[in-house]
């Protein structure tokens, strides 16, 4: 099974927030996901991000892979950074 880290929108039109989730590659993006580990909101000033660094960590360990926007969001809050120093 492909495990990707990705968001899943939520939010009005017009008002998008976005929880990261952990899910199947072959499930749609707002459907089924196995874990949510934190939220992203890019409407509010200053834009507003909670990651589970520990469930982040222990996922990608386990193969998960971020897409895109995800990975960019891992890099700006420090996860890598905290990976490295748990090796």
């Amino acid at each position: 099974m492909a495990v990707k880290i990705r968001l899943k929108r939520l939010g009005s039109k017009k008002k998008p927030f976005y929880r990261i989730v952990v899910a199947d590659s072959r499930s749609p993006r707002d459907g089924r996901f196995i874990e949510e580990i934190g939220y992203y909101n890019p409407v509010s000033d200053p834009k507003v991000v909670q990651i589970d660094d520990q469930k982040a960590i222990k996922w990608l360990n386990d193969g998960a892979k971020p897409t895109d926007t995800v990975n960019l969001l891992f890099k700006n809050n420090g996860v890598y950074e905290k990976r490295e120093e748990n090796k």
